[in-house]
């Protein structure tokens, strides 16, 4: 297979071995990595996010990586803006673009365009969100699909987050989310891209997760969530989504609750795995799936 026309994906689920099998693929066909993990991006934290370590960074170029305030919010559309500069500039230096992460959306919004859906006031955002909120799900979910019968083929009855922004898109701007959706503007072709998921056993995925909160914890994860403390972040910012700062604020680590500690943040993460691979099977049908041990014969194969 010829990659230097292309783009490789890498996906999976936390602590699947992302990074790693992106430096060797890297190394192999002379790439440069992108990260498409939309925690990884913040500087002020690198050990609960488990960035690349400086000597992988320094073997490997890599890009969009810990350069964005913990203090601001970070959009899809910032993400791939960012990203379609990247590779760019990487095509043009002759090397091929590798991007990794376990951000579902990042994706997506790259193999399918993104919608240029204007900016929605704060008045509607609120609006929406209080309406929610005092009526009650069910019933903002059958008010939504009388606006916007669209809605009743995409959004689940339970899913929030989606009623709350389509409802908020139809008030703003008198059209469905689906809509916008449509009008959508793709970057690239399908065949453009290579698209890997790493697809490891649950009880893997345990072991490994596991194995990387101590790993976090003798690096300094304690100290790490104190400073982000002291840097006074709203807690609507998405930085405090980063799994490991609200269980070390809940419980004041000492070594009597250490264990309870890791073994919060550990189930946590797990949950969160299987959030990625539930959502990778209903949004990555087209990927090719590669099994842990069958990583370097795939290398081999594609190199």
């Amino acid at each position: 297979m010829d990659l230097k026309s292309k783009i490789i994906l890498i996906s999976g689920p936390t602590a699947s071995g992302k990074s790693k099998f992106a430096l060797s693929v890297a190394k192999k066909i002379n790439g440069e990595i992108i990260n498409a993990d939309s925690m990884q991006i913040f500087k002020e934290i690198k050990i609960l996010n488990a960035r690349p370590s400086a000597k992988d960074k320094s073997n490997i170029k890599h890009h969009l990586y810990g350069f964005f305030s913990v203090k601001k919010n970070f959009s899809v559309g910032e993400w791939l803006k960012r990203c379609l500069i990247k590779i760019s500039e990487i095509k043009k230096r002759k090397k091929v673009p590798i991007i990794v992460g376990g951000t579902g959306l990042y994706f997506k919004s790259l193999v399918d365009g993104l919608a240029k859906i204007p900016n929605i006031s704060k008045r509607n955002r609120d609006k929406a969100r209080l309406l929610q909120k005092n009526i009650g799900q069910k019933n903002f979910y059958k008010k939504l699909i009388r606006l916007d019968p669209l809605c009743k083929n995409y959004i689940n009855i339970n899913d929030q987050n989606r009623s709350i922004r389509a409802y908020e898109v139809y008030i703003q701007t008198k059209k469905s989310l689906y809509t916008w959706f449509k009008n959508t503007k793709v970057h690239f072709q399908n065949k453009d891209f290579v698209k890997i998921f790493i697809d490891i056993p649950r009880a893997e995925v345990v072991k490994s997760i596991s194995y990387r909160t101590d790993k976090m914890f003798k690096a300094g994860a304690i100290k790490e969530v104190k400073r982000f403390n002291n840097l006074k972040v709203k807690k609507t910012n998405s930085s405090f989504k980063i799994i490991g700062i609200r269980e070390i604020n809940e419980m004041k680590p000492d070594k009597s609750n250490l264990s309870l500690i890791k073994e919060r943040i550990t189930i946590k993460t797990r949950q969160y795995a299987k959030r990625q691979m539930t959502w990778a099977r209903g949004h990555m049908k087209d990927w090719y799936r590669v099994a842990p041990n069958n990583l370097v014969s795939y290398l081999k194969k594609i190199s």
